[in-house]
């Protein structure tokens, strides 16, 4: 198809196209607000879908609310009669379009419009009243309370929050992208006259402001926030689109010793804790085991050799490990272990234990294997 997106540099535009250029089943024409009205022209007469999403959020003054989302709306359904064109229009509104203020009531004055085009010329029309949207590529202080709290936080700015309390809808950006493109290919979801996006996560602006503060804080206590639910995943990845070009990374603590090194990499409140050990030539580290702590060892350079002894047992098991064939050993409870470099260069290893280290409760006792 031929699809027309109107507002195409905007936050919503922007992930649409790029989904749409992803699938690579269209032809797709980009306006915006500097694009040469004549192409305006050109793309209506050819289009044979009509995403609307251009629209003024946060203009000079009041007037500019019903100019640019009123005005060019009705510019566009001129041109699109001009050329006798009868292709279906899907137009970005917002929830706030029952309310009486100037940005509500330009919005529903381009719902009515759009509606009476319907009317007239028989085209399929889509009116999606949005809430409050966020995810990569919006813009802060414009699109979205979540876009103007990732970037603040992220640079240590100050915010500030009148009531906490406050619950919003929040919807995020991959999922009007999915619902769009339904619409496209025919299967809007309708509900009370309106197309909606199904998905949509309830949260208070204090547990917002909470959850991106906790994201910024886990590069110290390296702890990943608990992912299960959908909104924090979603979040989570939004606030890393915000980090600042030259803070993409951070230092780890590295504990080291004659022996090498270990340094904690990530720990989860119900997953464990993931670490880095590096072992020098000839060094063995271990000789102790758990009553209830497992692990997972994974050696992806060099190469040694993991031992066991069952407690009260004589017995010595041995487990010959290399980066040159990955390979995961699981370390049971009730065994006494060690590792030991067997090579001539350093060996690394990736340490998984069942639950981050708790200097009140080690669950460590020293036996030699």
């Amino acid at each position: 198809m031929r699809v027309l997106v109107t507002g195409s540099k905007g936050f919503m535009g922007k992930n649409l196209i790029t989904e749409l250029k992803n699938q690579g089943e269209h032809e797709i024409y980009e306006f915006d607000i500097d694009t040469p009205k004549d192409l305006l022209v050109d793309y209506c007469q050819k289009a044979d879908f009509v995403f609307h999403l251009a629209g003024v959020n946060r203009p000079k003054n009041n007037e500019e609310f019903m100019t640019g989302n009123f005005g060019f709306t009705s510019e566009l359904l001129d041109l699109l009669k001009e050329a006798n064109n009868s292709c279906p229009v899907m137009l970005s509104s917002s929830i706030q379009a029952a309310l009486e203020n100037p940005y509500g009531e330009s919005k529903r004055a381009g719902e009515e419009l759009l509606q009476a085009y319907g009317q007239e010329t028989g085209a399929p029309v889509y009116v999606y009243r949005f809430a409050n949207l966020y995810g990569k590529w919006s813009r802060p202080n414009y699109n979205t309370v979540v876009a103007t709290f990732c970037y603040k936080i992220a640079r240590g700015e100050e915010i500030t929050v009148n009531d906490p309390t406050s619950i919003i809808d929040l919807c995020y950006i991959d999922d009007v992208v999915n619902e769009l493109i339904n619409c496209l290919q025919g299967k809007p979801t309708i509900e009370n006259g309106y197309g909606i996006v199904p998905e949509i996560d309830p949260l208070s602006v204090g547990e917002l402001r909470d959850l991106i503060v906790s994201f910024k804080e886990s590069r110290q206590s390296l702890s990943l926030p608990k992912l299960n639910r959908r909104v924090e995943k979603n979040l989570y990845s939004t606030y890393l689109s915000f980090l600042p070009e030259d803070d993409f990374s951070y230092s780890l603590k590295m504990n080291v010793d004659q022996r090498g090194s270990f340094t904690e990499f990530l720990r989860t409140p119900d997953r464990g804790q993931v670490s880095v050990n590096i072992s020098k030539p000839g060094i063995t580290k271990g000789n102790h085991w758990h009553h209830t702590k497992n692990e997972k060892f994974l050696v992806v350079s060099g190469n040694g050799v993991i031992r066991f002894r069952k407690i009260g047992s004589d017995e010595v098991l041995e487990y010959f490990v290399s980066g040159e064939k990955l390979e995961v050993v699981d370390i049971p409870v009730g065994y006494t272990h060690n590792i030991e470099n067997l090579g001539n260069s350093d060996m690394v290893t990736f340490m998984w234990v069942n639950e981050p280290f708790d200097p009140e409760n080690p669950d460590t006792y020293y036996v030699e294997v």
